[in-house]
């Protein structure tokens, strides 16, 4: 699975309870299952809040699986093709489009229906490999959880209107799609592919952090911890991260924009790693 940081500030555990509380009172879905969506920018803690969840959801006797956005990209050999047939920037995983949303649906079915001792194949993908990987390496999960926990960047964004293009927003779709060709492509996947999805999250949880550039610096020490643990395989350098991030940084800003107005939760993190509910909790 996705990794995050490891440890865990104690304003975030501090949060802990209260967040556990909203999930041990929600109903479960028509599949028997309590999905809660975890939004949050790149190093923003989403990871680290939902492995803290599962710990404090399992003290409660609730079992619980966290499963990442990023394990469900399209292997390479399909991004390529899209780079080639639609658009070259879609060969770069990020955007809406990029993930195998029926493989999410799949897995998420799997586990709702696990006997006791069913095991169900979680998939993995390697971010120093650009790939997902072989089957027999993915992870497992043994019975059926009662909480799933689905964190990743975009989980909870909402479409824009056909029409919402007003031009580029950064020198990344100035130079490479002025005409919002790629932006059309992944708003449309992310209405048809993700939204249907998304309208089941129950609670949605948004961390939101100060602004692009701190992205940007979370995504630099991301690599960096990349690179410390696979030494032999290619990290981004800095001007790499930043036109990685560019990718994300339309989707990014909406969310940040119009998400806190139906998000169950906020939560601000700023620069020091501080974490602070905004809001009530619905």
């Amino acid at each position: 699975m996705t990794g995050g940081n490891t440890l865990i500030d104690p304003s975030l555990t501090a949060l802990l309870p209260a967040l556990a509380d909203r999930l041990m009172t929600t109903r479960p879905g028509p599949n028997g299952l309590v999905v809660a969506g975890i939004c949050g920018a790149q190093g923003s803690g989403k990871t680290t809040l939902a492995h803290a969840l599962e710990h404090e959801l399992a003290a409660r006797g609730k079992r619980t699986l966290t499963l990442s956005l990023d394990d469900f990209y399209l292997p390479k050999a399909d991004r390529n093709e899209l780079g080639r047939e639609v658009h070259s920037l879609c060969a770069t995983r990020g955007v809406p489009g990029t993930h195998d949303m029926g493989l999410y649906s799949s897995t998420l079915a799997a586990v709702a229906s696990a006997e006791p001792q069913e095991t169900t194949a979680l998939p993995v993908f390697s971010k120093l490999d650009d790939d997902r990987l072989p089957v027999d390496q993915w992870d497992s999960y043994v019975g059926c959880p009662d909480v799933v926990l689905f964190e990743g960047w975009c989980v909870g964004a909402q479409p824009q209107a056909l029409d919402g293009w007003r031009g580029a927003i950064n020198n990344l779709e100035a130079s490479e799609d002025p005409d919002g060709v790629w932006w059309r492509w992944w708003n449309e996947a992310l209405a048809n592919d993700y939204w249907p999805i998304w309208r089941n999250l129950d609670p949605l949880i948004l961390i939101r952090v100060p602004g692009i550039e701190s992205v940007v610096q979370s995504r630099i020490k991301q690599e960096a911890g990349l690179a410390a643990a696979e030494p032999d395989k290619p990290t981004m350098d800095d001007a790499a991260v930043r036109r990685f991030v560019a990718h994300y940084e339309r989707l990014t800003l909406r969310i940040w924009d119009e998400m806190p107005a139906r998000a169950h939760v906020v939560i601000d993190r700023d620069d020091s790693f501080t974490f602070s509910i905004t809001g009530a909790i619905r």
